[in-house]
């Protein structure tokens, strides 16, 4: 096998990213996402930075898997949170060190940055997902997330 490449993830991304997230969507909540609003949604990001910055996981020229983070000023701690989103690996290359990959590229780069730390939403139900993310350093906090919708929800 090639060697995986992480990367920034560019314009011409955008129709796989697109596609992985519904299919997040899917398997860990079973929502269909519509891609009139996913496809603008992410290439709105692809195109400003300051939106959130997604990074792939590339093997032979295709994508295999993504992340995206967005960020949250913590007034408490006076400094930058970022938040992990739209965590996808193609299934056929699960469990075999590609999120992980993206994850260290991830925090090696919020080291550099001086970002206090990391944070992603976890649905209660996927063990899978928590038992991987321990494994690599997160852990509870002890939060709950609340929200209220102004717009149409999913």
């Amino acid at each position: 096998m090639s060697e995986i490449i992480i990367r920034a993830a560019r314009h011409g991304d955008w129709s796989v990213i697109a596609d992985y997230n519904c299919r997040l969507a899917w398997e860990s909540e079973e929502k269909r996402l519509d891609p009139a609003k996913i496809e603008p949604g992410v290439q709105a990001v692809l195109n400003d930075p300051t939106k959130g910055r997604y990074f792939v996981a590339e093997l032979d020229g295709r994508v295999i898997g993504q992340l995206m983070h967005t960020w949250e000023w913590s007034d408490w701690r006076n400094g930058q949170i970022w938040w992990l989103q739209s965590v996808y690996v193609a299934p056929e290359f699960r469990q075999q060190g590609v999120f992980k990959r993206l994850y260290e590229h991830l925090v090696a780069l919020a080291v550099e940055e001086r970002v206090l730390g990391v944070r992603l939403y976890v649905e209660d139900q996927n063990e899978r997902a928590q038992r991987t993310y321990r494994q690599l350093g997160l852990a509870e906090p002890g939060y709950h997330v609340m929200e209220r919708w102004f717009g149409p929800a999913l």
